[in-house]
This record gives C-alpha cells, sequence and structure tokens, in this order.
C-alpha cells in the first residue's frame, strides 16, 4: 500500500457501480442492511487490491471466512449459511481469476445466488491504479496470476479487462491506491452490517511470577514488585491475592490504592486506542515475584476497574497462582 500520500483524499467506496464516490480518509460506508437474512459478503476484484488484507478485517469483526473457493461452491457454502443448526450467522469469501473457471462461472453463480432464499449476497470489488498494482507486485515479487510468463502490466490490462462485467455487477467498489493497510483495513472494519462496527478486542489480565519467566505473549508488562509483599506475613504466605485477608493487607497500604488508580487510568484511555487500531486480542501481563499475591491482586482489581471500558471483553489468568 501506499504509505507517502498520507494528506491526501482518495476515491473509496461506491454505492454503485456506475460511479466511485469520494470519501476522507478513514471512511466508509456501512454494508446495505438485508433483513431477516444471512450476512453473505463476497470480495473480488484485481490480483494485488488489498483483498488478503479485506477478508482479514471481516475475520476480526465475527465473519466466517472462506479464501480462493471455487464459484461452483458458493451455493453449497450460502445452503449451509442459511440453516439455523450451523452457527454460520456472518460469512465472508474471496473469489478471484486464481481459480480457473471464476470468470466463466462466476456471474451466473451469483445471479442465482441473489435469487434464492436465505441469503442475499453483497459483492465488494476491489481495485487500484495500475501504478500503484505494478508497484505492489514490484514490492512482493510474485508473478502475475494471469501472466506466469508474461510481464506483471501485461497481466493488470489483461485481469482490469476481463473483470469488467463482473465489476458492473459490485454493490460496492473500493480503489485501494491511495491507501495504506491500515487505512484499508480501518474501512473493513466500518464496515459492520450489525451496527457495531468493530469486533470487541479481548484483553487477557496475565498475573505472574518473573521468578518462572516473562510471559510470551504479553503485550503490555508491568512490574509490581514495589508493593507491599505479603509473603513475608506468615499468616498470608499460604495464601494467594483473591483471598479477603491479602487484599485488606495491601490495600492498608496507600501505594496499592494510588498504583491500581493510575494504571486503571492508563488503560482505560488506552484499550480504546487499540480497539481503534482494530486489534483483535492484547495480553497486559502484571508481575511480581512468585505470582502469587500481588500480581494476582492487582489483575482482579484492574477487572473490576476496567469493566465498563466499551468495546473490550476482559478475562483474567493466573499463570503461577
Amino acid at each position: 500500500m501506499n504509505r507517502s500520500r498520507a494528506g491526501r483524499r482518495e476515491r473509496a467506496i461506491a454505492p454503485k457501480p456506475a460511479r466511485l464516490a469520494t470519501f476522507p480518509r478513514g471512511a466508509a460506508a456501512a454494508l446495505p442492511a438485508r433483513r431477516g437474512t444471512r450476512r453473505f459478503v463476497i470480495l473480488t476484484g484485481l490480483a494485488g487490491s488489498g483483498k488478503t488484507h479485506a477478508i482479514r478485517a471481516l475475520e476480526d469483526l465475527g465473519y466466517f471466512c472462506v479464501d480462493n473457493l471455487p464459484a461452483l461452491l458458493i451455493p453449497t457454502l450460502a445452503e449451509l449459511a442459511s440453516r439455523d443448526d450451523t452457527g454460520l450467522e456472518k460469512i465472508a469469501l474471496v473469489v478471484d481469476v486464481r481459480e480457473r473457471h471464476f470468470l466463466r462461472q462466476f456471474p451466473k453463480v451469483y445471479e442465482r445466488l441473489k435469487a434464492g432464499p436465505g441469503v442475499k449476497p453483497t459483492l465488494i470489488f476491489l481495485e487500484a491504479s495500475h501504478s500503484s498494482l505494478v508497484r505492489r507486485f514490484s514490492e512482493t515479487r510474485r508473478p502475475h496470476p494471469m501472466a506466469p510468463d508474461r510481464s506483471v502490466s501485461e497481466g493488470i490490462r489483461e485481469e482490469r479487462e476481463k473483470l469488467g462485467p463482473i465489476r458492473a455487477m459490485a454493490d460496492m467498489i473500493v480503489d485501494t491506491s491511495e491507501l495504506t493497510v491500515h487505512e484499508l483495513r480501518d474501512i473493513f472494519m466500518k464496515m459492520s452490517r450489525d451496527g457495531r462496527g468493530r469486533a470487541e478486542l479481548v484483553v487477557t489480565l496475565l498475573s505472574f511470577g518473573f521468578k518462572h519467566g516473562l510471559p510470551e505473549d504479553a503485550d503490555l508488562v508491568f512490574d509490581v514488585r514495589f508493593l507491599p509483599n505479603p509473603h513475608f506475613v506468615d499468616q498470608l504466605r499460604r495464601l494467594t491475592g483473591r483471598d479477603a485477608a491479602v487484599v485488606r493487607y495491601m490495600r492498608r497500604h496507600a501505594e496499592t490504592g494510588e498504583f491500581i488508580e493510575r494504571l486503571t487510568e492508563f488503560l482505560t484511555f488506552a484499550l480504546p486506542q487499540y480497539v481503534k487500531e482494530g486489534k483483535a486480542y492484547l495480553t497486559v501481563a502484571i508481575g511480581c515475584t512468585g505470582g502469587q499475591h500481588r500480581s494476582v491482586m492487582i489483575a482482579e482489581a484492574l477487572k473490576r476497574g476496567l469493566a465498563k471500558v466499551p468495546g473490550v471483553r476482559l478475562r483474567v489468568k493466573h499463570r503461577d497462582s
């Protein structure tokens, strides 16, 4: 993706395939509502236009995603999606010229799909300028799927011409020429048809002991070894940070409450920024010496303090307790 033209506006999403509308950078149209039917999004378009990044964003929104599905299998997937016992509420799939019968078979398959019951599909076509596509193929050093033995430019021109009829069928057209990877992802993160716009950020509050090693999957690490240690109180040594006696002991020290307050304030600010970025998972690790008392107590306190942060689903895990 082009990362050098951050100040410009770009053609982004067109509600009708006959023309391209202009949106400010980062703006997006919502997927059209289809009441009483399963969500069934079909992504197609030019090679190198960003379909992989788009479907990853939809996957983060909770869509069941399939890449490079043969056109003749689309009705089978649609039939499964229409059944209540499959649990497939939202489906997104990528179909393109990698499947050799795509150009011939897809138009008829899609017309039948639109006319059938159960699902009402939305077809999204991704494209980009010739120069943008040439640059992307040059960066990845991959051959064009339609020109394995010819130049990339020849493949792009041939694919654009042959995809013309399918482009004309699209409900939305996304021009990715001026979009960065993150901006393209943000467009699709905002295309949720259920009104949420984004999937929840799953935040794991992980307590651990430094003497057992740092957690490998930690995104943020906070060291609480400066807090008073219940380990040195005989009647508390065998307890954990989930026991009321340990909590009372730590709360008697002013620095415990102040630290919890300041860390909660920081995470209340930071977590929505991660949601905005489109991050799906975040591990906040809190460490003390053994992972039994202080880190456990702090993790439990953070869970209560962060319970109302929007767009976040919290879980607590005590690794060493």
